[in-house]
């Protein structure tokens, strides 16, 4: 209420002011300069217009019925984020790097959450944060803020990568080469087999063997209503790879303990991470049902795609707070963020604008708006519109 007092006697006060401006217009001294004075500001104006499009804006065309209001904001040079299974091996070793620097360089949150270094802060920040509501618009902030990270500290000059499960025959805009898991999981290949888990150019396999695995605080059986059976494998430190010697500070869960980096492969999980499942979510019509069929359980009955991922690597990256701490925990949410994008694009005048859901997982909460603001704790808060189109000059990333 009273947004709209304030916005009402702006108006009110303008109005007032318009006889008074028409009679100071109307003066014959004015007048003598007016004329000259209209065609110098009408010269700069343009001049501005030409300097804008020499800089190299770019007007890209999303979908046939996107706004002229929404491209005139779009960043010049937006960041490519590539699929994992496209990129060269220099490549993927480049991001890994950077990765493994932000696991060296000292921590600026000042000790949250037990942070040691620069990629713990993350980690900590989403434990703090996991109870909030506004899953996917906080994630994509949250993304962003570990891509420029990687950029601005490590000397990645790469986008984020992410891995699609399949996204063959899905949308015309999905037909590319992409990571798809799906020919994988459909033919029986083990999951260490997979390319994302190479231990020279992927993030290393499967942890050791520990016997009657339930999750690292023995509750994943909590899930069974929801499709999770015993992953029969792994369950402890990861044997293998650029992380295998990496000590993790936060975690497990909120706790702060120093930590190897645990993992579980589940091959009971393959069926929620199907070609039919990403059909099934980008056929939603509406943001809140979009959502919560990507998200998964506890809302939904089994687990879907989001989920689904966290459990199908099992350990750190299937803790609801401490799963940052698992660094595929980017790629799978880059994979979401991407899905989210692919939704709106298939109606993009009616879906860019929708947003839904609580602004917590727990009471208190209300209905979020657009309005409601992102906390992210160690960046400036945005309100869930600045990163509702990946294109704008906060976000500015695109997917390849």
């Amino acid at each position: 209420m009273k947004c709209q007092a304030t916005s009402s006697a702006v108006g009110v006060h303008e109005r007032k002011g318009d006889s008074e401006q028409a009679a100071t217009l109307s003066s014959p001294r004015l007048r003598k300069y007016w004329a000259p004075l209209s065609i110098v500001i009408v010269s700069v104006l343009l001049a501005f217009a030409l300097l804008a499009v020499s800089a190299g804006y770019r007007f890209t065309q999303w979908s046939s019925d996107v706004p002229s209001a929404a491209q005139l904001s779009l960043c010049p040079n937006p960041t490519l984020r590539p699929d994992w299974r496209t990129l060269g091996n220099s490549q993927k070793s480049a991001y890994i790097s950077a990765v493994k620097c932000l696991q060296r360089l000292p921590s600026i949150s000042n000790n949250l959450r037990g942070a040691n270094t620069r990629f713990d802060d993350f980690q900590a920040i989403h434990v703090a944060m996991a109870d909030q509501g506004q899953f996917l618009p906080w994630h994509r902030r949250f993304l962003k803020l570990f891509e420029v990270a990687l950029q601005d500290e490590c000397g990645y000059e790469g986008g984020l990568p992410f891995v699609l499960v399949s996204c063959s025959q899905v949308a015309a805009h999905c037909l590319r080469s992409y990571y798809d898991w799906s020919p994988d999981i459909d033919s029986g290949i083990p999951l260490a087999k997979f390319l994302i888990f190479d231990a020279v150019y992927g993030f290393g396999g499967n942890g050791l063997d520990i016997p009657n695995y339930a999750g690292q605080f023995g509750n994943l059986s909590a899930l069974a209503s929801a499709g999770w059976l015993a992953p029969g494998a792994g369950g402890g430190c990861i044997v293998d790879g650029p992380f295998a010697a990496y000590n993790l500070s936060v975690g497990p869960g909120t706790s702060a303990t120093n930590h190897c980096l645990q993992r579980a492969f589940n091959d009971n999980i393959r069926q929620f991470l199907s070609s039919d499942m990403i059909k099934h979510v980008l056929r939603q019509t509406t943001y809140e049902t979009f959502r919560i069929e990507l998200e998964g359980a506890p809302v939904t009955q089994t687990m879907r795609l989001h989920d689904g991922g966290h459990n199908l690597v099992g350990g750190e990256i299937a803790d609801h707070y401490s799963s940052p701490g698992d660094p595929i925990f980017y790629l799978h949410h880059a994979f979401v963020d991407k899905l989210w994008w692919d939704w709106v694009g298939l109606d993009f005048a009616s879906r860019i604008d929708q947003i839904s859901g609580r602004t917590a997982v727990v009471p208190p909460y209300t209905n979020v708006t657009l309005d409601f603001e992102l906390d992210t704790m160690v960046a400036p808060v945005v309100a869930i519109r600045e990163v509702m189109d990946i294109r704008n000059p906060l976000l500015c990333y695109t997917y390849g």
